[in-house]
C-alpha cells in the first residue's frame, strides 16, 4: 500500500512495502490487534488519542464521551492576516491518532487547519493518522462536467495525504468514487442507520421515499426497503451553481406522505422546489432529510417559508445559531457511528457492521 510505503521510507530515500501493521509498529511500536484488548472505553489504551479541529469541536467531544476519552490539547491561533497556529499540547510519539475536522464553511480556513494538524502530528512521531471528515468539502466537483474545469475533490484528497494522513473515515460522500481518490485506506460511513431510526419512530402513513435526483436513487432505495415503503423519482435538470429545474415526478405520490432522500442541502432551492413538484403531485404531506446541512446563503429563510413538514440533518456540520432555532429543523447525532468506527479502527475489527 502507498501510505505504508511512505510511512517506511528509510534515509537512503529507497521506500520498502510493509504491511500497514508493520508499519505501524516501525513509526512507534502500536500493538497488533492480537495483542491488544477491547476495553469498551479507550480511556484505558495508551496508545490511542482524538484530537478536535475548530470546525466542529462539539461533535468530537460527543464522540470522545462516546468512547471514553478526553480530547487532545492543543493550541489554535491565527496570526493577524488569517495564517493558523497549530501546536500539540501533548506527546503523541507512537500513537494511534484519529483528528476530527469536517471540511465545512468556512471551507478554505477548515481544510488548511486540517491539514496543518496533520503535518504537526506526523512530525511529532504519530504512529498513524486517521482523518475523520464528517463532511468532506469539494465533493460535488468529483469530474469533469463540463469543459476545462477542475476536478477539486481529487486535490483535496492529495492534499490530505501529502499531509501525511495514513487513513480517512468520511460519512456520505456526495459520490462514493471519491474513495478511489485516495491512495490510503478510507472507511465510508453512512448516516441512513440513524436517520431509518428515526422515521420509524415517527410511524408515517402511506409512506413514499424520494430521490430529488437520479444520482441519489441508491441512497433512497436503501431507505426505501428499510422503511418498506415505495419508491419515487424527481427527475431534475441543474442549469448552473446552485441551480436547477424540476421536470417531473416518476411515481405515483397522490395521497401519500413523501420523504426526500439527500445527502446534502447547500442553498435549499433544489429542496424546496422538490417539495413544490411532490405537493403538486398530490402528495398530503412531504418531510425530508439529507446528511449534511450545509444550509448557505437564503436556505433557513427557504425551508422556514417552504410548505416541508420537517427537514431532519445530523451534526456532521454544526447550524448557525440563527437556524437552531428553526422548529421544521431537526437535528440528530452521528457522533455514536463515529465512536463505534473510530474504535472497530483502532482494534482492526470490521467497520461494515455499521451499515445496517
Amino acid at each position: 500500500m502507498e501510505a505504508a510505503g511512505l510511512a517506511a521510507t528509510g534515509a537512503d530515500g529507497q521506500a520498502s512495502a510493509p504491511s500497514m501493521q508493520e508499519s505501524l509498529s516501525q513509526r512507534g511500536g502500536v500493538k497488533p490487534a492480537a495483542e491488544r484488548k477491547r476495553t469498551g472505553r479507550l480511556g484505558d489504551d495508551k496508545r490511542f488519542k482524538l484530537f478536535s479541529g475548530s470546525a466542529n469541536r462539539a461533535l468530537a467531544e460527543q464522540i470522545a464521551k462516546h468512547v471514553g476519552v478526553t480530547l487532545g490539547e492543543t493550541k489554535t491561533q491565527r496570526f493577524a492576516d488569517g495564517e493558523v497556529y497549530f501546536q500539540l499540547l501533548e506527546n503523541v510519539r507512537g500513537v494511534d491518532v484519529f483528528v476530527v475536522q469536517p471540511t465545512c464553511y468556512p471551507v478554505d480556513q477548515n481544510l488548511v487547519e486540517l491539514l496543518i494538524m496533520i503535518d504537526a502530528l506526523k512530525r511529532a512521531s504519530a504512529a498513524r493518522i486517521t482523518t475523520v471528515v464528517p463532511y468532506y468539502g469539494y465533493a460535488r466537483q468529483d469530474r469533469k462536467d463540463r469543459p476545462r474545469v477542475a476536478i477539486s475533490s481529487k486535490l483535496v484528497a492529495d492534499l490530505l495525504t501529502t499531509a501525511g494522513a495514513d487513513r480517512a473515515l468520511f460519512v456520505d460522500l456526495h459520490a462514493a468514487q471519491i474513495q478511489g481518490f485516495f491512495n490510503i485506506p478510507v472507511d465510508h460511513l453512512f448516516a441512513s442507520p440513524v436517520l431509518v431510526s428515526y422515521f420509524k419512530e415517527l410511524n408515517l402513513p402511506d409512506l413514499t421515499v424520494v430521490s430529488p435526483d437520479a444520482g441519489g436513487v441508491e441512497r433512497a432505495r436503501f431507505f426505501a426497503q428499510k422503511m418498506g415503503a415505495p419508491l419515487a423519482i424527481v427527475d431534475k435538470r441543474r442549469t448552473d451553481i446552485n441551480v436547477t429545474e424540476v421536470m417531473h415526478v416518476i411515481g405515483d405520490v397522490k395521497g401519500r406522505t413523501c420523504l426526500i432522500i439527500d445527502d446534502i442541502v447547500d442553498t435549499a432551492g433544489t429542496l424546496v422546489k422538490t417539495v413544490d413538484a411532490l405537493l403538486g403531485q398530490g402528495a398530503a404531506k412531504v418531510y425530508a432529510c439529507a446528511s449534511h446541512p450545509v444550509l448557505s446563503g437564503p436556505a433557513t429563510e427557504r425551508i422556514i417559508n417552504s410548505r416541508l413538514e420537517q427537514l431532519v440533518v445530523t451534526n456532521s456540520i454544526p447550524l448557525r445559531e440563527e437556524t437552531q432555532k428553526v422548529a421544521k429543523i431537526k437535528v440528530l447525532s452521528i457522533a455514536g457511528l463515529l465512536g463505534a468506527a473510530i474504535e472497530s479502527i483502532h482494534m482492526e475489527t470490521s467497520v461494515s457492521t455499521l451499515f445496517s
